[in-house]
């Protein structure tokens, strides 16, 4: 649990208040984002199926009592690809919770590099369905690849647009229309899963309740730049909505003053 009690921004798009503290590695043309090995499937099954998801259905509901609220939302796009987003609250929960709401179908999710530089999860996480964002243009041509696999293979590709962890932050954050470029390409739905804090009878800890929405489907009468626009604020519309559910505050967020203002 972390202790912080208030905490002071100034930039909310940039900001970053995770406690971890990673050097991430460069992203570049030579990191392999899909494997095509018999061995690396293994891997993929072991670690996903065995390994992660029952230690996230354990940790979810042990730490956070985890609900779900509109998982039938999903259950007519089991056999196809989809994106989902999410806002970004916790470290390890964040990592977890979309296998809670896909099951039983498999995610695979946009991370920042750190995810795949610790020295041990590092190299476990791609097992796990991780896909680091590019640092240079061959790299991004390999992930893009990787992203329209996933999808063609009927799984869903999970993005926290905020790209920042702000844990226990109650709202929703601006974030912009660049990961929203994804599904209007592919011409695929998206849903978006809103993780509230709500009380707990006999505890001082939240309990988080997440409800999934959707589908939203890009408008192919506008261009593919409005497109974007529009699904990304039909989603930020649909969270900020959900997020008014939250009824505890564990960490105060407060804007620092300008001092040029």
């Amino acid at each position: 649990m972390d202790k912080r009690k208030v905490i002071y921004y100034s930039d909310e798009l940039n900001d970053e208040f995770s406690l971890a503290q990673i050097t991430p590695k460069k992203i570049d043309g030579n990191y392999v984002y899909i494997h095509e090995s018999r061995f690396k499937a293994f891997t993929h099954f072991f670690w996903y199926r065995i390994i992660a998801t029952p230690i996230a259905y354990l940790y979810t509901k042990a730490v956070f009592r985890h609900k779900v609220i509109g998982r039938e939302c999903l259950k007519d796009y089991k056999k196809t690809g989809y994106f989902m987003y999410g806002n970004h609250t916790q470290d390890i929960g964040d990592a977890f919770m979309p296998s809670m709401l896909n099951f039983p179908q498999e995610d695979y999710v946009i991370v920042h590099p750190n995810n795949v530089s610790m020295p041990v999860l590092g190299k476990i996480n791609p097992s796990l369905g991780a896909l680091p964002l590019p640092d240079d243009m061959t790299a991004y041509k390999n992930f893009i690849r990787a992203v329209e696999k996933r999808i063609s293979q009927n799984k869903a590709v999970v993005i926290y647009p905020e790209a920042h962890i702000w844990p226990y932050y109650t709202k929703i954050r601006p974030f912009t229309d660049a990961s929203f470029a994804y599904p209007v390409r592919l011409g695929v739905p998206s849903f978006c899963f809103t993780n509230t804090y709500q009380k707990r009878k006999y505890s001082k800890k939240p309990r988080i309740v997440t409800y999934i929405d959707g589908p939203f489907l890009p408008d192919k009468n506008l261009p593919a730049k409005e497109q974007k626009t529009v699904l990304r604020n039909k989603i930020y519309e649909c969270m900020c909505k959900r997020a008014e559910n939250s009824d505890v505050v564990m960490i105060q967020y407060i804007k620092k003053e300008d001092p040029d203002g």
